[in-house]
């Protein structure tokens, strides 16, 4: 008997405790994942007690349940999701070998005639990082530790230095080839070749107006961004030069060619990927047992912390679909005021605010599934893609977004102690507003997303 009844003020009040049940296992994991215990096992303890509930309530039956290990099997046998591991490899490579680190001073010396040349060579350099690894922590941490001394010997601004690593380190998550992407075309159900060309054009606009507001600011306050020594750039400097930048530049190229060309498969891309940056790091001698060592367990480490936590959100969202939570979302989205708009700027929103309290993985496992249902039948099947370009975009904006954005809590904690939070804070203020203007184009203008993937398919 769910059925409970109790007298107040003369009134009687009956209530159906099992439609409590999705509501309330919502509740349960926010409240739970504020405590700061491990997301992974948050999910799978907060599913395993409300199955129990949901059984005593005769709310599920006990066969649904069996459903969790095909769900699982089918989570291993994801041909797509082999290319999280492989991205991560990649990336990891280009820094621990000192690759990355080469690629922005050469980047530096070549801009060095330019004001804010070291700046640009941080958006660029920190752009590539971001978008192979798509770890923000691990690209913003990164950047702190190679670019942030340099720029400060350089004389530049600390507000302006902490916001252009800080905005880099965010990039990665929609300029391809990003295991942001990767994740998002499979909770999304779209082919992740589409996703990387549809987030092209607003991951170079993102790009292009972060590097055009630093060349704007160097020329109205010089004193913040110290123009460079000139270097002589020789024949042997350029051929320096052009040893050093190519060959990286050149790995991503051809990745993300042979997934635009339907060469290779995301997966078999990334593989690629990671071999031709294992054979790069020998070729500069960046290449050891050590290194291989230290790359293969930040690999396993990333790769292991993403994988429990697609498991933990699968028992989840089984679980919250046997008490009919599901049901209640999309009926709570669907009914929303404003339709199509309505729809938009409330899940932006809810997007935006998860972003300062949880990380990408969990968003994408936890609050996409959830929105999926009504964007289908709001936005069409065929908005997916530009949802989940949308969606890479916003997260960037809520990992940036002081005072709780991640990349300024990852970039504080490598920071000197010279340099205030508040520096951090107003310096990532101008990128702030960058990517929300990039954001409404791309929101306003889906063509920015739509024509690449248009054009493959014509």
């Amino acid at each position: 008997m769910t059925l409970f009844e109790f007298e107040f003020l003369g009134f009687v009040i009956s209530f159906d405790l099992t439609a409590f049940l999705g509501p309330g296992m919502f509740l349960a994991l926010v409240i739970v994942l504020l405590s700061g215990y491990p997301v992974a096992f948050c999910l799978g303890g907060i599913a395993v007690l409300f199955s129990i509930l949901g059984i005593a309530l005769g709310q599920i039956d006990p066969s649904f349940l069996t459903a969790l290990p095909q769900r699982i099997l089918g989570i291993m046998a994801n041909f797509t999701l082999l290319a999280i591991p492989a991205f991560i490899f990649m990336g990891a490579m280009l820094e621990a070998s000192g690759i990355a680190e080469r690629l922005l001073e050469s980047m530096g010396q070549l801009l060095g005639r330019i004001r804010g040349g070291l700046a640009l060579a941080v958006v660029l350099v920190g752009s590539l990082l971001a978008a192979t690894t798509g770890v923000v922590a691990a690209t913003v941490t990164t950047m702190g530790l190679i670019s942030l001394p340099a720029m400060m010997r350089a004389g530049y601004n600390r507000s302006l230095a902490t916001g252009v690593i800080a905005a880099s380190g965010t990039l990665g998550q929609i300029i391809p080839p990003s295991i942001v992407l990767v994740v998002l075309g499979d909770q999304l159900g779209i082919s992740v070749g589409d996703l990387f060309l549809g987030s092209l054009i607003p991951g170079i606009l993102m790009a292009s107006a972060f590097a055009l507001y630093i060349l704007i600011i160097s020329a109205l306050k010089p004193e913040l961004a110290p123009q460079q020594s000139p270097i002589d750039l020789g024949p042997l400097q350029i051929v320096k030069l052009g040893r050093i930048m190519l060959p990286p530049l050149g790995l991503i190229l051809v990745v993300l060619g042979s997934i635009f060309f339907g060469i290779a498969t995301p997966t078999e891309a990334g593989t690629l990927g990671a071999i031709g940056a294992m054979a790069l790091a020998a070729s500069h001698g960046g290449f050891s047992r050590k290194t291989l060592s230290k790359v293969c367990d930040e690999t396993v480490r990333t790769t292991s912390m993403v994988m429990a936590i697609l498991l933990g959100s699968t028992a989840f969202s089984l679980v919250f679909r046997g008490l009919n939570g599901d049901e209640l979302i999309a009926n709570l989205l669907l009914n929303l005021p404003g339709g199509k708009i309505g729809f938009m700027a409330i899940s932006m929103l809810i997007i935006f605010f998860l972003g300062f309290f949880i990380d990408f993985f969990e968003i994408a496992f936890i609050a996409v599934p959830l929105l999926l249902p009504a964007a289908r039948q709001l936005l069409g099947p065929d908005a997916l893609l530009w949802l989940g370009v949308v969606i890479g975009a916003n997260l960037q904006t809520s990992f940036l977004t002081p005072p709780f954005g991640f990349a300024l809590f990852y970039l504080r904690g490598v920071a000197p102690k010279s340099i205030t939070t508040k520096e951090i804070y107003m310096g990532a203020l101008p990128f702030v507003a960058l990517q929300i203007g990039v954001l409404c184009l791309i929101i306003l203008v889906p063509a920015l997303v739509n024509w690449l993937p248009n054009m493959s398919w014509s």
